[in-house]
């Protein structure tokens, strides 16, 4: 069945990305499919808390998945000033932070004039399992091509208080993953590019890769991000600290500036030991037992190791947006 599907997707692929015969025009479904990934390019608030860390001009892919609206990831398009969206036909369109959903890591861009173009359909991104074939499309065409395999799929977890229960990885590692569509064999988009990981494989191997949002994510969560600018439901408490595991421990890498963590006292170099009289040893237990405590706002009672002194911490959380810099029209 493997080979099947893979002989499928490889169909798919020479479709779209292969020079054809006489220069005979590629075919519909084709068309449609790059039509619906394009370049998304941003210029950052010159005061924007994201500076520093993700740059002033940043660019990369996005896919238009209802009409005047295009998925990317989020961290393109955070505290942007403005938003240019670039279609496959080589179309600029302004647009702007329609909406950015932390938990999953999605940014939704509203777009000020309408794309030559279809909306990708969503797929189901569970049904995609290990040893799978995909497509990566980036925008550029079909020179912007990739064909891979998911290598793994497990949870992923972030220093910057981002968790994922089931990251979709794959190999081989492209270049052009900020935003880039994972596309299955029936045409469908499965995830969003966010990083290239040296792990793709597993904890501990040495497979370069890259790992996708999967688009499941969104579909309970889209008409709120649509109407709302985000997602419905309690917000997630925010601390605003980077946290590193290091031999079975919690270091505390970064606290952002004038964040939550800062003003309770945390520093870079903290050993993080427990939340709420329970220890800690992993970034993901750190996260549930934070994200258990309640929702934005809640009081969240650390135990840290700071230089030789043991401390009782307690941190006021709050919603991440409210740290952001963002423009009147988001």
């Amino acid at each position: 069945m493997f080979q099947l599907i893979r002989a499928l997707l490889a169909a798919l692929l020479f479709a779209v990305a292969a020079p054809l015969a006489a220069q005979s025009a590629p075919t519909d479904e084709a068309e449609e499919l790059l039509a619906a990934v394009v370049q998304v390019k941003s210029k950052i608030l010159p005061n924007a808390r994201s500076l520093a860390t993700l740059g002033a001009q940043r660019q990369g892919s996005g896919v238009l998945v209802r009409e005047g609206y295009v998925l990317t990831i989020g961290y393109l398009v955070i505290e942007a000033e403005a938003i240019e969206v670039i279609s496959a036909d080589g179309k600029a369109v302004p647009g702007t932070l329609a909406a950015y959903d932390h938990a999953s890591g999605f940014g939704l861009v509203r777009l000020i004039a309408p794309l030559a173009a279809k909306p990708l359909p969503l797929g189901d991104s569970t049904v995609l399992a290990e040893r799978e074939p995909a497509m990566i499309a980036a925008h550029g065409g079909r020179e912007a091509l990739s064909l891979v395999y998911v290598v793994s799929r497990r949870p992923f977890s972030g220093s910057w208080e981002y968790q994922l229960d089931a990251a979709i990885y794959t190999y081989p590692p492209v270049q052009n993953w900020s935003g880039a569509a994972l596309i299955g064999v029936k045409g469908e988009l499965l995830g969003i590019g966010s990083l290239i990981v040296p792990d793709a494989g597993g904890p501990g191997t040495q497979s370069p890769g890259n790992m996708f949002v999967p688009i499941d994510l969104l579909k309970p969560i889209l008409e709120d991000l649509i109407a709302r600018g985000r997602a419905a439901g309690p917000l997630r408490p925010w601390l605003g600290l980077n946290a590193e595991e290091l031999r079975g421990r919690l270091i505390v890498a970064r606290v952002s500036p004038e964040g939550p963590a800062e003003r309770a006292g945390l520093k870079s170099g903290d050993l993080l030991i427990g939340v709420g009289g329970e220890e800690v040893a992993s970034l993901a237990d750190f996260y549930r037992k934070v994200w258990a405590r309640g929702g934005a706002g809640v009081d969240v009672p650390l135990r840290v190791l700071q230089g030789m002194q043991m401390k009782d911490v307690s941190v006021r959380s709050i919603d991440r947006l409210e740290y952001l810099r963002r423009t009147p029209a988001f």
